[in-house]
Formats: structure tokens, sequence, C-alpha cells
């Protein structure tokens, strides 16, 4: 059987998922119910967040499909995911074009030297260019350097939520096997050099409770079975054998038991416990290693700490450091964007290193859903010193707003030291391109939906290290600091909501120390949110009596990762976030803030 490898990329919410969605169901692969996005934070946020693989039989042909993640916090899922396939579909909103998560993919495929096809995906949009989109594409094809080969790209024109795409803009379009046509025409076969010795390099990992570690590989010659011996080899030049105990396929979206994975294919070996990202599998410790998998650096650290708050212990199940150490070395087992520095000063810490601050706050909330607790500080750029200059994260910002908050957008990004490198006006929205350092973005990404009033879309892609530009003010408030425990009462908060934005609602229990609100002024500030109205037999009228509370800034891990100040920790637990100074005394704070200067 002949067998075809394919990649799936895109900008977020392009249509990826949707896509892929469509190609299942019409192939029998999968029914109505099944979507690629099958983990519960995927669904509620409507992202990509894990790189996943499904296959369909077309033709009597199986095509090995992997969807990837949008987000560039979660780029070290596609550019592993690209070099075990043979083509990618590129997945363009005919509305928006391309974007910058839409440039990062495809700059590494085309790298890689894989002849990419477009779909431009969501044609039925009010008021859609075609051409310019096309146009759009082809000028960034031609800037990444793209080959003549590669500039002869095949297009296709979809809506893939509807599962319907056609060749030609004037066909009628009745379902999405032009697709899987055009699949078929222009993606190398890859079950090819069956004959040859056996050689796999494993693109992701997974681990079950059971049976270990698993490689889920791409097979490049020879075949493997059940049983076989196979060397890991290491381009550190470490060699370790051991027995494969299982095999397994995909078909549809599940993976199916199998005693051989051949040539071509993409398959899941068990029985390997050291293997990792790009290492050689063989069969022979003679053949030669395959090219390595590299993966970008961590942009961001920050450490991660035991809960010591008054609250600590109330709602999680796993609460001391060796539960947090053995959680996080899990993570490691699967998660190839990470690092973590075990051997800090103190055994209750951390330093955790990530691609962004959504690749952290996905992490956190998968820990706190399992039952963890622990408290994490403000994230941090990673300082490099190059060149005897030190060196920090630069980012490119794309900005996509109303003519009427373009003004405030520059504003904003110019004050974070952010450069705007180029500008133009499409039907009454303003399409902007900024470059700036990725802690400028820090705390933004709230006030850019604010000033946007939900109209704006902002998305940014990690492009280097660039000299660093000097310090950054993110936040013009202060923190709202409660200075007693208890439960707050709508008296007390009535009060203080005219001093800034409050955090918390009325009748929520608060401890001393714990940040409740910011202040307008931007001076910090303790406050007593649980006073209540004293009694006397004086009459008041009655319009003295009527509480007005505005609703508050509910504080979610992501929201509280972007404002908390360098003097606070972010509380997380399974079913509470909150902010809280690291030291939750006045008289501490004071004490510390003296011996810093």
């Amino acid at each position: 059987m002949e067998i075809r490898n394919i990649a799936i990329i895109a900008h977020v919410d392009h249509g990826k998922t949707s896509l892929t969605d469509a190609i299942l169901r019409q192939t029998g692969a999968a029914d109505s119910e099944v979507s690629m996005d099958s983990n519960a934070l995927e669904k509620e946020r409507g992202i990509t967040i894990y790189s996943k693989n499904a296959a369909v039989l077309y033709k009597g042909t199986k095509i090995n499909i992997v969807d990837t993640p949008g987000h560039a916090d979660f780029g070290s899922e596609v550019e592993r995911v690209l070099r075990s396939i043979d083509s990618v579909l590129l997945v363009v909103d005919a509305g928006e074009g391309p974007m910058p998560q839409t440039r990062f993919v495809l700059k590494k495929s085309l790298e890689l030297g894989l002849r990419p096809i477009l779909v431009i995906n969501k044609i039925d949009k009010p008021a859609v260019n075609l051409d310019h989109v096309y146009n759009e594409v082809f000028e960034l094809f031609v800037e990444l350097g793209a080959t003549d080969e590669q500039l002869d790209f095949p297009v296709v024109y979809a809506i893939a939520k509807d599962g319907v795409a056609k060749r030609n803009i004037a066909d009628t379009a009745h379902d999405i096997i032009p697709v899987l046509d055009v699949i078929l025409e222009y993606v190398p076969v890859a079950s090819k050099d069956s004959d040859k010795p056996f050689r796999a390099q494993p693109f992701s990992l997974a681990y079950d409770n059971f049976l270990g570690r698993f490689a889920i590989v791409r097979v490049y010659s020879g075949s493997v079975s059940v049983g076989d011996i196979v060397y890991v080899k290491k381009h550190s030049g470490q060699t370790t054998s051991h027995r494969v105990t299982k095999l397994f396929t995909f078909e549809g979206v599940v993976r199916k038991d199998a005693q051989i994975v051949e040539a071509g294919d993409i398959g899941i070996i068990a029985g390997l416990p050291d293997v990792y990202i790009g290492d050689t599998l063989v069969k022979s410790a003679d053949e030669a290693l395959l090219e390595s998998i590299t993966v970008d650096e961590p942009t961001i650290e920050l450490i991660f700490l035991i809960n010591d708050s008054p609250f600590a212990g109330r709602e999680g199940k796993f609460v001391t450091s060796r539960q947090i150490r053995e959680r996080l070395e899990k993570e490691l087992e699967v998660n190839v964007g990470l690092k973590i520095d075990f051997d800090t000063q103190s055994a209750d810490r951390f330093v955790v290193y990530g691609r962004g601050e959504l690749h952290v706050a996905i992490l956190l909330e998968n820990m706190r859903r399992e039952g963890y607790e622990l408290q994490v500080s403000q994230p941090q750029v990673i300082i490099k010193e190059i060149d005897a200059s030190m060196h920090e994260p630069f980012e490119e910002i794309i900005a996509d707003v109303p003519e009427e908050f373009r003004g405030t957008v520059i504003e904003k990004l110019s004050s974070r030291r952010a450069r705007l490198v180029h500008m133009e006006q499409k039907e009454g929205r303003s399409f902007m391109r900024f470059e700036g350092p990725s802690r400028g973005l820090f705390g933004y990404r709230n006030q850019f939906v604010i000033d946007t009033k939900g109209n704006g879309i902002l998305a940014s892609r990690v492009i280097g290290y660039r000299p660093h530009t000097g310090e950054i003010v993110h936040r013009k408030v202060g923190s709202m600091i409660s200075g007693a425990t208890g439960k707050t009462l709508a008296y007390a908060l009535d009060n203080l909501q005219t001093r800034g934005t409050l955090y918390i609602r009325e009748n929520t229990e608060v401890y001393e120390g714990m940040v409740i609100g910011n202040t307008a002024k931007g001076e910090q500030m303790t406050v007593n949110p649980i006073k209540g109205k004293h009694l006397t037999n004086m009459r008041a009228a009655a319009a003295d009596d009527a509480i007005n509370l505005t609703p508050p800034q509910i504080i979610t891990i992501e929201t509280g990762l972007e404002i908390m100040n360098k003097d606070e920790y972010l509380e997380v637990t399974p079913k509470s976030v909150r902010l809280r100074k690291k030291y939750l005394k006045e008289t501490d704070r004071i004490k510390a803030k003296r011996e810093n200067k």
C-alpha cells in the first residue's frame, strides 16, 4: 500500500482542525462526534495545543495526517513534526491572509525542502479578496527564499467548517475530496526503501502508565516488528539497545495494535525507556545517524514553589515539593519545549523555562486540574550575553485593528519599546507590524482587548535575540493589598472600588498580604476589605444604603502571569487563582524594600 505523509500548518483559528475533521468524516475514518482537538483545554479555548496524528484511506492509499498547533508558544510541537512528513497543507484565512505563525511554520517547511499545498479557507467570508491573499502568500514564499519548484504551489479553495473544497474558484463545491486528490497528485510517495536496513526517528513522545515511554516515529527505511532488538543512537555518541514490546499505527484518530511497522509509515514504538526526540533507531549499531531535530530554545523563565499561603492545603491533593517535582519530571517526558532546573538552592523551588506565557499557563492549568497546588513567580525573559553585551528575545507583533484605535495601539506599543516597521489600511482597518522585546508584551494583551474594545487581532512570534532595550514600565497601577484575614463585605468593597479595579467579589475569603485589586494612582495600598458598617440609632436616607458593586476583573492563570509584579506570587490551586505578596505582613514588605535599596 502506498503511504503519503502530510502536516497541516496555519496561524491560530485559520481552520486547520476543521479541515482535518472534515477529511476524517468524509473518508469514514471518524464520525461527526470526533475532533482532532480532543483535549479538554483545546475544546474550551478553541485552539490546538498538542500535535496529533491521524490516518485515512483514500483510493487505496494511506494518508498520515499530523495536525499542528497554531500558537507561537507551541512552536516546538511544529518544528519536530515537519521532519517526519513529506509535504504540508498551508491553510490561510481568506480574510486575514498570512499571519505571524503562518510565516514561522512556512519558513521551517521551506528550509526542509518541503513543497507546500496552499489551502485558502473561509472563502465564504464577506468582502474577501482571493487574488490579494494569493499574492500575499506568493510574496511571503519569495521573501522566505522558496525555490522555483516551491513557488509553483497548487491552490485549493475551501470552507472547512462546511466540509467543502474546490480546485477552481468558479467550480461548485460538494465535498472535501479535491484536497485529497491534490495530496495524491503532489505529495511524494513515502512507502519506499522497504528493502533497506531499518532506520527511524522519533518526532514526538507520549507516556503510558503501563508501557512507559512511547516513541512516535517516522520509519524511513526497512521495517520493525514486535520483539526486535533496536539500538537507540544519540548524537552525543551514546548507544543503547532495547527490545520492542509493543507497536501501534494510526487508524482514524485512534492507535491500532500492529505486529510490524514498515518504511514510510508513522507508528508508535514501546519498550525504549531512554529514547528522545531526534534520536536514530536502527537494528544494527553500525548504521549512520539521521540528522538531528533541533528545537528552539525557551524565551522565558519563572520559579515554581510549594504553596505556603495561609490557605495552603485546603483544595489540593498534591502539595509537597516531592509531588510537584515528580509531576514536572513527567512533563519533561513529553513536553520538549520545556526545560526545568531542579538543582536550585532550595528543595522547595524549581526554575522552569518555557516558550511563552501561554506555554507555561497551559502546564499550570493541567496541573491544577489534576489536583496540584503551587505558587509561581513573575515570568522573566531569558537574557543572553552576546559579543560582550546583553541581548534579549525580540518578537514580530502583528496588530489588525479598526482605524479609530490605531493611534492608541501605536502609542502603547511604542511605550513598550516596540518599533513600527510596516502599516497599511484596508477597508476601515489598520494592519500594523511591529518589532519589539518580548518582555514589552507582558501584561499588554489584556490592555489591547480593552483599547480596541474587543475588535482587534494581536499575534506575535519570536524572531531572535537583539540588544537589550533598557527598562520598560509595564504597570501604571499599584497593588491593593488586604491587611486582614476573613470574608469580604460588600460595604467595604463599595468604598474600595472607587480607588481602582477589584479582583474579587463580596463574600470571598481573603488573607493578609493577598492582592485583591489595583489602585489607579499607581501606589501600593493596604486596605481592609472585611470592614462592616457600624450600626447606630441614626436613620439614613434609603440611597445611602444602596450598594452597587462593579463586576470585578477575575484573575485567571494567564492574566495573573501578565499583571503580577516582581514582589508577588501567583497562587494556583484546583479551585482558585490568587495574587499575593511574597511578604504577607506589611512590616516585612517595608523591611524588604529597605534592604533592596
